[in-house]
């Protein structure tokens, strides 16, 4: 999407068009703000993607980034743009509830790191975006809040765990989203809502947040997270265009001491001149077959990057990356394993069925309760995974995968029992794969299927977030626009 079109509202608008727009004077913060509002009360009520919106603290922020503008101060990349905060995410005088509701008054004292940067490049919060209790399922419906809905098709899923971030955005409530990955949360969403969803390098966004403590008979205790927390979860941007996502990582993108896995500076993105960047495509792996309309987006995708000059070669799977799947069920299980008991005590009914769900499809690949030295020892394969992957990739070249093996899947299909949740863990390889390795992935929309959305996955070594950007762009460049709002939304 470059130029807006003529007669487009404000709410309809890129995010890189608006920032221009406000820092020319030609639009105020307020009066987008004042626009994003109006399609939140037109939308919202039927999605459910926002769940706490606070017009007047949104526009008081709106006007003092119009009399930052007016005072000739300097300007971040986002001055004045409207965005979503996870509700998993702390934002300071905001219920960080995690769709919990016994967390429902939990208010954070202070922002996330994450938050902090889109604060300090210029972007105004506008609303809570809705997730899963605790964060973790495809699907974004818990307790406190309800559900959410995908506003292609209500009957599917608008993805987990970032949900509301996807559907509200696909519905033009606000530009710019911010949302989190540890199996697909950022991208999935992305692609079940028809919008770009990236999920950075471990290490480039801060996943910083005030220290968690628990109450014991000696006083408060500070806990340590698990490892997959830090080597696993990232924070990343949602948008409706890859511009616009390039532009919030590059926000959001803030070196950060307090993370133990964070980097003091960023590789840049110079190539010599006359470089090529190959593309592999990766089909599947040999557990699923693909829904004939995923690989009808594959051809489109590599159809788009061979027109844009990249050099495209195929494989039926990649080894690494199905080993990778298995190992985030391994890791990602058994720190989940700790919280248990909180998920038991404080989660909702669909909560436990999922992890029940997700416990019995990692027994079945790694046993029932795995041995200390079996989790060591996939540490220490995902390091050798690591290295194996940028061996392959380097600065040079990219994959191309399926977001997914299924079209958006049917809501609460993790509800429906061990057989339906061996299928969709089985369809999802390339969302739990990613993590595990670090690398930078980004999600977008290739085409249309009985009216729902299908996209692709590009991953990249690590810290090449550019480079996979460039090859969304060539892609998006060649793509129809796929715009809920064109469907009545």
């Amino acid at each position: 999407m470059g130029k807006h079109e003529p007669s487009a509202a404000l709410w309809q608008r890129s995010a890189t068009d608006l920032a221009e727009a406000i820092r020319t004077r030609e639009v105020s913060s307020e009066e987008l703000v004042r626009s994003c509002l109006d399609r939140i009360e037109a939308t919202n009520p039927r999605l459910n993607a926002l769940v706490d919106v606070r017009p007047e603290e949104a526009l008081a922020a709106a006007r003092r980034a119009d009399a930052a503008v007016a005072a000739g101060d300097e300007l971040g990349p986002l001055h004045g743009i409207p965005v979503s905060i996870k509700i998993n995410t702390d934002q300071k005088g905001y219920a960080t509830s995690n769709g919990v509701a016994a967390l429902a008054d939990k208010e954070a004292d202070d922002d996330a790191a994450c938050v902090t940067a889109l604060r300090e490049a210029g972007a105004v919060p506008l609303g809570r975006s809705n997730s899963p209790g605790f964060s973790f399922r495809w699907f974004s419906t818990n307790e406190l809040y309800g559900r959410t809905l995908n506003p292609w098709d209500a009957d599917r899923t608008p993805g987990g765990s970032s949900g509301g971030s996807a559907s509200s955005l696909a519905a033009g409530m606000t530009p710019i989203a911010q949302g989190n990955d540890i199996g697909g949360s950022i991208r999935f969403p992305a692609a079940c809502c028809g919008v770009v969803g990236v999920r950075p390098t471990v290490g480039r966004v801060s996943d910083y947040g005030p220290p968690a403590f628990a109450d014991t008979p000696g006083g408060p205790v500070e806990l340590d997270f698990p490892p997959t927390v830090h080597y696993c979860a990232v924070q990343g941007p949602l948008a409706r265009n890859v511009a616009d996502a390039r532009l919030a990582l590059h926000a959001m993108s803030a070196p950060d001491v307090r993370m133990p896995q964070g980097v003091p500076a960023f590789p840049g993105a110079a190539r010599p001149a006359g470089h090529q960047v190959a593309v592999t495509v990766v089909r599947g792996n040999a557990d699923v077959k693909n829904h004939p309309a995923v690989d009808r987006a594959l051809d489109a995708a590599v159809a788009r990057l061979v027109d844009a000059g990249y050099v495209v070669e195929e494989v039926s799977r990649l080894s690494l990356l199905t080993e990778a799947s298995r190992l985030w069920a391994l890791l990602i299980t058994e720190d989940i394993r700790l919280i248990l008991p909180v998920v038991q005590q404080l989660g909702d009914e669909a909560i436990r069925t999922a992890l029940e769900g997700h416990f019995g499809y990692a027994a079945e690949v790694w046993g029932e309760r795995p041995s200390l030295e079996t989790y060591i020892n996939g540490w220490a394969r995902r390091a050798t995974l690591i290295t194996r992957m940028q061996e392959l990739l380097g600065r040079q070249r990219l994959l191309l995968t399926p977001v997914c093996a299924e079209l958006p899947f049917e809501q609460d299909a993790d509800q429906a029992g061990p057989g339906r949740t061996r299928e969709l863990f089985s369809a999802m390889w390339p969302m739990t794969a990613v993590p595990v390795l670090g690398f930078p992935a980004v999600t977008l929309p290739v085409s249309l299927e009985d009216g729902l959305p299908v996209g692709v996955q590009l991953i990249g070594g690590r810290f090449e977030e550019d480079l996979v950007l460039d090859a969304a762009q060539a892609v998006e460049e060649r793509t129809p626009a796929i715009r809920a709002w064109d469907r009545g939304v």
